[in-house]
């Protein structure tokens, strides 16, 4: 659990820097990520389907999965990788990690599950940190980050109604059977939306790009996907929450180690207190 959570934490690092080496956009690198990995989706659905691990899925039960893929690894990915142009990996680790207070204010909102009081306390602790975290005078006078702060929470939100809405696909069909079919769905999603929108010659990109789309590809989404979720099903959704905190922590090391970013002493205290809120959320 704990090394699929650094490796997806990661993705933001290898994002940064190929925006700061070569001049390319968010889709062209998206769809060199989702590009790289349908293979190994398709591969392992395959395997699965052969092994009779995979149940017959329903057309309806197929509609909902390609919409919910829409939502999560489509949608979600696109706002990050947009708002990643504008803000450090850190501090877009930390805004993205606020998916789990939000996946309870979405249950409460269109599941009808009530918010316990220790819910309530762990929204309240998460939102403070998130809002000292955009009251830093450094970050109010940064340029443009509104609009990626903005971005990642997009993603975030997205990303959110994907796991409150799939629980009960996850329930049926499995979390490696789903999650195979939603990330060959989200990968179609990129690779037609590069096709309709874009005109970049993917093909002839430098050598560096394909080298962090095959980062992106393999260490960052096929690896950390399934390793999170077996950990998941070894651990647990809260202890596997608990665990995969580590991952904005691991981002701002990262973003410190490759990127040269740092953290004011208001922005580590406001992502405190994110952290905090999510392991309440977690235990």
């Amino acid at each position: 659990m704990a090394i699929g959570a650094i490796c997806f934490s990661a993705k933001a690092i290898f994002i940064k820097l190929t925006y700061q080496q070569f001049d390319i956009d968010d889709i062209t690198l998206l769809t060199l990520r989702f590009g790289m990995s349908l293979p190994f989706f398709v591969i392992i659905g395959l395997y699965r389907y052969k092994k009779g691990h995979f149940k017959a899925v329903s057309e309806k039960d197929f509609g909902v999965i390609a919409l919910l893929s829409l939502l999560g690894y489509y949608w979600a990915s696109w706002f990050d990788f947009r708002g990643l142009q504008y803000i450090s990996a850190g501090l877009e680790r930390i805004i993205l990690f606020s998916y789990p207070t939000l996946v309870i204010i979405f249950s409460s909102i269109f599941l009808g599950k009530k918010i316990t009081r220790t819910g309530l306390i762990a929204l309240v602790i998460t939102y403070l940190g998130i809002a000292i975290i955009a009251l830093d005078p450094k970050i109010l006078s940064s340029k443009n980050f509104a609009l990626g702060a903005g971005l990642v929470l997009i993603s975030s939100v997205t990303y959110a109604l994907y796991l409150t809405f799939g629980g009960e696909m996850i329930k049926k069909y499995g979390s490696i059977n789903f999650n195979t079919l939603a990330m060959i769905f989200s990968s179609v999603y990129v690779i037609i939306h590069f096709e309709v929108f874009s005109n970049v010659p993917i093909f002839e990109l430098p050598s560096g790009v394909y080298l962090y789309g095959l980062a992106l590809a393999i260490i960052s989404t096929v690896i950390p996907t399934f390793l999170v979720m077996e950990g998941i099903r070894l651990l647990g959704a809260g202890l596997g929450s608990i665990v995969g905190s580590i991952g904005p922590v691991a981002t701002v090391i990262l973003g410190y180690i490759f990127l040269g970013e740092t953290l004011s002493l208001q922005e580590i205290l406001g992502s405190v207190l994110v952290l905090v809120g999510v392991l309440i959320i977690g235990k």
